[in-house]
């Protein structure tokens, strides 16, 4: 049961995550179901629990059928809650100093090949020239589909891109991502190409008129949901022969990634464009790296195999 006095802890945890770190609405109710399951199996209580006790219920959640990632979620809440408690003089130790994360095995990124790309986009320019279907769905998702394989955005970032992308005459424009870091994206021609398409039917369209989303729609935002384009790229796979399974826009940035470093890009260049923070998310893509060496031994060395 969750005692007041531990009710009344974590909600000053909250509230100093909220206000000096910056945490969202979804972090928090993480953090708050998190501490509270933890209240519940720590014999000695959330705020006495020592670091034996806290090893134990770390081990019950995986005894439960929870993820290494869940776990280790539930270690950080846990070392964010104690380091709290310490830094405010409720505690004269931290419990999870000697704690160690579960290990998580990485998988490796759905992505789709060079081949199979190709065909997604083939058949959506096609469509788009043909007016398959509804003529501005199908010029929009051939915009979307070619601006995301060419810059590999986040499918947020993509879905609310300003109008004066596809009004600038450079092959490149600024994307505002995660933390409000901003970057700079190089755009291919046929991306340039399909957005100017995009922007001929857009034009048909009165009610867009004053938008200023490039992928605008009567929605909350303003602008195209990502769950729209999620299922009409998912009915574009269909048509073009492959598994709806096997394909989203997180799919596609993954196919630009994986295809930059099979042709001899490098890592600290593709956390530039793929916006990451830290190098070790790039690193998810190190077996390309690992399968082009052994391509450029294989090939090039006098005496390999």
């Amino acid at each position: 049961m969750l005692t007041v006095r531990s009710g009344v802890r974590i909600e000053s945890f909250l509230e100093m995550m909220s206000a000096e770190r910056g945490a969202s609405e979804n972090t928090l109710a993480s953090y708050r179901r998190d501490l509270e399951d933890a209240q519940q199996e720590l014999p000695s209580g959330l705020f006495a629990a020592d670091a034996s006790e806290l090893r134990a219920y770390l081990g019950t959640i995986a005894e439960r059928g929870f993820a290494p990632t869940t776990q280790a979620r539930r270690l950080s809440a846990l070392r964010q809650f104690y380091k709290f408690l310490y830094a405010e003089g409720l505690r004269a130790d931290d419990p999870t100093g000697t704690l160690d994360a579960p290990r998580r095995d990485r998988p490796l990124p759905k992505t789709l090949s060079v081949a199979e790309t190709g065909r997604l986009l083939d058949l959506a320019r096609a469509e788009a020239a043909a007016g398959h279907g509804d003529m501005v769905a199908a010029a929009r998702l051939h915009a979307l589909v070619e601006v995301l394989y060419a810059t590999g955005l986040r499918v947020s970032e993509l879905v609310a891109l300003p109008l004066t992308v596809a009004l600038r005459d450079e092959r490149y424009f600024t994307v505002r991502g995660k933390g409000g870091k901003e970057r700079l994206v190089p755009l291919s021609r046929p991306a340039v190409e399909a957005m100017r398409g995009w922007l001929e039917r857009r034009a048909s369209v009165a009610a867009w008129a004053e938008s200023p989303h490039l992928f605008p729609a009567a929605s909350e935002t303003g602008y195209l949901p990502r769950q729209v384009f999620a299922r009409d790229l998912k009915a574009l796979a269909a048509r073009a022969g492959i598994a709806v399974t096997r394909v989203s826009p997180h799919v596609i940035r993954h196919a630009f990634a994986s295809h930059l470093l099979a042709n001899g890009a490098d890592l600290r260049s593709l956390q530039q464009l793929l916006g990451h923070s830290d190098i070790s998310t790039t690193q998810i893509y190190t077996h390309v790296l690992e399968e082009r060496l052994v391509r450029l031994v294989q090939d090039h060395h006098p005496l390999a195999d």
